[in-house]
């Protein structure tokens, strides 16, 4: 029998608590249309037919005063790529200890970036959408427990969390959604800020669990544990591993001159999955209720050099292994240039056009794509 949701949950608090409750109704949308600009190739799900599906979301947030410190948040999203079926994206309940200390239960949002709290919400930021080379990790909520301290440092405002909880569902892993669970996923996030300056830091780690029995990998790692070599299939196969996501950034506004920088590593030690290093530097200009902005993005995936040539005894298995290892390889950089006009008080129109450079196969890809983001 399938455990009850954390959504449904906090959804009956909700409902259980209106008469008595002040409920606050939020929301935000984006409408984006793209294309690519090459007839052969696609980049961010879109090819060269327009679509307006996407990358446009709806989505409503429901919070409730509960009273006694205590309150109780749901966000329901609807996403064109998925149809615009519409499913909890947040579920949670908070109690403020002090103004300092609050403590969350519930799903919420895994702190891997800067703007992982606002991750859908377009009007956040200015690009239409997050650097894509570091905002790649495939799944952004867990369910569990949190806590965050809020204090001052000095003149610094400081925000340190801590959390701790797990997650169960489907991941694109290189195109291919498999299920997936990460335990015992925790980790801290440090914030800090002052005037015109920030920077946070964060430090994440899992016991990862991939499922290989929808992939072609299956077969490969029969083959090696028919012939023995059960270090190297076990290698392969992504189960209960230990995981590590290591994330710093900054960010500068400073008058009308914006900057965005941050910097990710991530690792699932003893598996098929490369480790991911990626970064971007943004820089941005605001003229009135205009921002133009220049990003560029830098990925590079790959496995250590000694996991290669494992089992030369056997050319034909060892030259298998390093076509799977190889196979996962990624080197790319992405240009970014793009404008966002603030044209009313909850709305923003925005375009970018980006170019991929993948230097493993040596080809280029543009897309281009207009938005509208609203909140309300």
């Amino acid at each position: 029998m399938k455990k009850l949701s954390v959504a449904v949950a906090v959804c009956a608090i909700l409902a259980s608590s209106y008469a008595s409750a002040e409920v606050r109704i939020n929301g935000f949308a984006s409408i984006v249309g793209g294309k690519s600009l090459d007839s052969d190739s696609t980049l961010y799900g879109y090819d060269d037919d327009i679509s307006f599906k996407n990358e446009s979301k709806f989505a409503l947030q429901l919070s409730a005063d509960l009273h006694e410190k205590l309150t109780a948040t749901a966000q329901i999203i609807a996403r064109g790529e998925d149809d615009f079926d519409a499913t909890f994206e947040w579920a949670y309940v908070t109690y403020e200890y002090s103004d300092e200390l609050q403590f969350s239960a519930g799903k919420m949002r895994v702190p891997f970036y800067k703007y992982s709290d606002f991750l859908d919400v377009g009007y956040a930021y200015r690009w239409v959408r997050p650097p894509k080379s570091v905002y790649g990790i495939p799944f952004s909520t867990y369910e569990g427990v949190s806590v965050v301290y809020s204090s001052q440092l000095g003149d610094w405002d400081s925000t340190l969390q801590g959390f701790y909880g797990a997650f169960d569902g489907d991941i694109d892993v290189f195109g291919t959604e498999l299920p997936a669970e990460l335990n015992n996923l925790g980790g801290i996030n440090w914030s800090l800020s002052y005037d015109w300056f920030s920077a946070r830091a964060a430090y994440i780690v899992a016991d990862t669990s991939i499922s290989s029995e929808d992939s072609g990998l299956i077969g490969l790692v029969s083959v090696l544990s028919d012939s023995g070599l059960t270090n190297t299939a076990n290698d392969l196969i992504t189960e209960e591993d230990k995981t590590s996501f290591v994330g710093v950034g900054f960010s500068i506004d400073y008058e009308n001159f914006l900057f965005d920088a941050e910097y990710t590593q991530f690792e699932v030690e003893d598996s098929i999955l490369p480790e991911q290093s990626q970064y971007y530097a943004s820089v941005g200009y605001r003229i009135d209720s205009v921002i133009v902005h220049f990003t560029y993005e830098d990925n590079d995936d790959k496995h250590d050099s000694s996991r290669f040539n494992t089992i030369e005894s056997i050319p034909t298995l060892n030259s298998a292994v390093n076509g799977a290892l190889e196979g996962l390889r990624a080197q790319s950089n992405v240009y970014t240039i793009g404008a966002r006009y603030d044209f009313h008080p909850s709305a923003a129109f925005k375009i970018d056009f980006s170019r991929f450079e993948d230097d493993i196969t040596d080809t280029e890809t543009d897309v281009v794509a207009v938005g509208v983001d609203l909140v309300f």
